[in-house]
């Protein structure tokens, strides 16, 4: 039985990577398409790619998530905290998916990692929610908000005497390289997250102690979850990102994913805070919209993103205290 809640978990734990990459594809690509400087096959192909890669340049955001939310819990119950948690992110991505909203993957899995550990009776670390993701949360997008602005200003700025069109083919060039660098962010933070949850199910196993490294095979196995994800696509999430929000033009994308990016690396590699991709990279296309004239950007579109923000944690936690309950009454 314990051998078999473990490869259900894991299993479960990868379906979330799954859902995870088909969800936030968008994120990595949807600016680079809209503009046109990829077509989606290509762009998909190379966020996939590029994913798979961003997967092993780190652990600390793994290590956060595996050590630094909830105390980890033991035995069975414990294995079913963690499949309750799981399936309350799932249903949560799969719910945002079909409405086409751009919510958070990663705020989804912390609320059913939260809503799953009080429903089964174990400990939260409250100071590690509220500096690792609540602040974070807060905090990215209006950062994103800003740089985004400060970027497209500081574009328009130094190409303010270039030929539109010569600049705008360069920058449709740029994009490919951009759009690159937001995949790779992607992997790098997206696909740590499962393995932080994957750890902990090993270490509720007994299969690993607490603070060993990451095995190899579970980096591979979340990365190629997250990779097919990602090419599978989210068209329906594409469209909000790429077109509903503002209408991007290529020096305009270039400015938002970079800023995008840019922010990813430097909560994972500094600060070791799993960031919401989603989050970044909405704000940085209003911060970017925003420099054109404020009304450009189409703020109810972003009202309805910034509620369902605001959603996403405790929505999540409800459902995966309620699948907990399920789990326990079936099987513990």
């Amino acid at each position: 039985m314990d051998t078999l809640a473990l490869v259900v978990t894991i299993g479960v734990a990868l379906f979330f990577t799954y859902t995870n990459g088909f969800h936030d594809s968008a994120n990595a690509i949807a600016t680079s398409v809209s503009t046109r400087a990829l077509t989606p096959k290509a762009a998909l192909a190379m966020a996939a790619v590029m994913n798979l890669a961003g997967a092993f340049m780190g652990s600390g955001v793994a290590k956060t998530v595996s050590e630094g939310l909830i105390q980890t819990p033991v035995g069975s119950k414990g294995m079913g905290i963690l499949f309750a948690a799981l399936v309350g992110a799932i249903v949560w991505n799969l719910i945002t998916w079909y409405f086409g909203l751009p919510s958070s993957s990663s705020h989804a899995l912390f609320g059913g990692m939260v809503g799953a550990a009080l429903a089964g009776g174990t400990t939260v670390y409250w100071s590690g929610v509220l500096d690792k993701v609540v602040i974070p949360m807060f905090v990215s997008p209006v950062v994103g908000l800003l740089a985004g602005y400060l970027v497209m200003t500081a574009i328009m700025w130094i190409f303010r005497k270039a030929n539109p069109h010569k600049a705008k083919r360069g920058f449709r060039i740029a994009q490919t390289v951009s759009a690159a660098g937001m995949a790779l962010g992607h992997g790098l933070q997206d696909a740590q997250k499962t393995m932080g949850i994957v750890v902990m199910a090993l270490v509720i196993a007994d299969v690993e102690d607490y603070g060993d490294p990451i095995p190899v095979w579970v980096k591979i196995a979340c990365a190629v979850m997250l990779s097919l994800g990602t090419y599978a696509g989210g068209w329906r999430i594409m469209r909000t990102l790429g077109r509903k929000i503002i209408e991007l033009d290529p020096p305009q994308g270039f400015a938002a994913e970079t800023t995008g990016a840019s922010i990813m690396f430097t909560t994972a590699f500094l600060f070791k805070a799993p960031i919401s991709t989603t989050h970044v990279i909405t704000s940085a296309i209003m911060g970017v919209g925003a420099t054109k004239r404020v009304n450009a950007v189409r703020w109810g579109v972003a009202k309805n993103i910034i509620l369902g923000w605001f959603i996403t944690m405790p929505a999540a936690a409800i459902v995966a205290a309620a699948s907990f309950w399920v789990v326990h009454l079936a099987f513990l």
